[in-house]
C-alpha cells in the first residue's frame, strides 16, 4: 500500500514538473518572439480565452494574431517575477492537468517605444504534453491608462 502511494506521488510530481517545464518553454518562446515553438507546444484543438469575457481564439488564429502583433505592435515582452503552479483537477467540467502562470510583464511597443507593466495570470490546460486550452486575465484598462488613454463617462456630459 505504501509503495503504491509513493509511486503515485512520484508519478504526479513528474507530470507536474513536465507540465511546468512545458509552460516555461512556452513563456520563453513568447519572450523570444518564437511563434514556431509556440505553435509546436499547442495542440491542434487549442482554444484560448480572455482577457475579456467574449474573447476566444483557436490555434490558427492565435498564431496568426501573435505573428501580426510581433511584426506590427510589440517591440518586446519580458516576463519577470514569473511563477508557475501545476495542479490536477480530478473531476468535473475542468478535469485534467493545469498549470497557472502569474507574472509581471513589461511590454514595449514598436511605434512609440512606450511601455507598460502588467500583472497577468494565464492558466493552461495540458493534455498529451500539449497546451489544449488557456485562459488569460489582466487589467486591460490599466494597460490603456499607462498608454495615455483617458476614460470619460458619457453620462457626465
Amino acid at each position: 500500500m505504501l509503495t503504491s502511494l509513493i509511486m503515485a506521488c512520484s508519478s504526479e510530481n513528474k507530470t507536474a514538473a513536465s507540465n511546468t517545464a512545458l509552460i516555461e518553454k512556452y513563456v520563453q518562446a513568447v519572450e523570444d518572439n518564437d511563434s514556431a515553438t509556440m505553435e509546436s507546444l499547442m495542440d491542434d484543438n487549442y482554444w484560448g480565452f480572455g482577457p475579456s469575457v467574449g474573447d476566444s481564439i483557436n490555434k490558427t488564429g492565435a498564431i496568426a494574431n501573435w505573428k501580426n502583433n510581433v511584426e506590427n505592435l510589440y517591440e518586446s515582452i519580458t516576463y519577470s517575477k514569473s511563477r508557475n503552479i501545476s495542479v490536477d483537477i480530478p473531476d468535473g467540467e475542468n478535469k485534467g492537468e493545469w498549470v497557472s502562470n502569474w507574472a509581471e510583464l513589461n511590454i514595449v511597443y514598436k511605434k512609440d517605444k512606450k511601455s507598460v507593466i502588467i500583472w497577468a495570470n494565464t492558466i493552461y490546460r495540458i493534455k498529451n504534453n500539449k497546451i489544449i486550452k488557456s485562459y488569460t486575465f489582466y487589467n486591460e484598462a490599466d494597460v490603456l491608462e499607462q498608454l495615455g488613454f483617458v476614460f470619460i463617462n458619457p453620462n457626465n456630459f
